[in-house]
């Protein structure tokens, strides 16, 4: 595991990244804000499961990346890399998109299953989560780590057990401020500018870092 210091870096940094508005977090609220807050930590809990079968796959994959060639790696390295820059820029550019309530502003009966499963489809057959993983959490794991991929693995249990108080978090604003979306929306812009610089700066740090398993 990464030493104190690098592991409250990794919670403060996941923190505010599971802050930051995006299909998730547009996906919880958007359920609280039609349904209610019971909605949209369903629809949290969907997202989470969808993104630990990813945090699996990908900690097989990092474990084989360390070990083959500085090919593989290299090309990895820069697709995560520039995959991470492109979603800073995009997050600094970003306007919140508008979010629709129901006329009532009252929440609707849901099929709580139906929303559970569309939330953990949208990561699980994203690639684009796999490759946030590959590209995010092997920064924290030491070169010289026994067991890389146990480590990925408890990393990803953590990154993905700190965003539920998150999520039900968003999932509960947007039930309380369902008739006040435009103050919801504001505060939104504000975390895509933060969370946009901390991609770019890690985009940066794995530009820059050598394959530790190369001499």
């Amino acid at each position: 595991m990464p030493d104190l210091p690098q592991l409250l870096l990794f919670i403060a940094a996941g923190w505010l990244l599971n802050l930051t508005p995006g299909p998730d977090v547009l996906y919880i609220v958007s359920n609280a804000l039609r349904s209610g807050a019971r909605a949209g930590i369903v629809a949290a809990l969907g997202i989470v499961s969808g993104c630990f079968v990813h945090v699996f796959a990908a900690a097989v994959g990092v474990s084989a990346l360390l070990a083959t060639s500085a090919t593989a790696f290299t090309v990895l390295k820069w697709i995560g890399a520039g995959y991470l820059l492109w979603m800073g820029v995009r997050m600094l550019m970003a306007k919140a998109p508008p979010l629709v309530i129901h006329a009532t502003g009252t929440a609707r009966e849901v099929d709580l299953w139906r929303v559970f499963r569309r939330g953990f489809l949208t990561n699980v057959l994203n690639p684009k989560v796999a490759l946030f993983f590959l590209a995010f959490v092997p920064q924290f794991i030491a070169p010289d780590a026994a067991n890389k991929a146990l480590v990925f693995l408890l990393l990803g249990l953590i990154f993905n057990l700190n965003s539920l108080p998150i999520n039900f978090g968003y999932a509960w604003a947007a039930a309380w401020f369902a008739r006040r979306v435009e103050v919801v929306q504001r505060g939104m812009r504000w975390l895509d500018r933060a969370a946009g610089a901390l991609f770019i700066g890690f985009g940066v740090k794995l530009a820059m870092t050598d394959n530790p398993a190369q001499p």
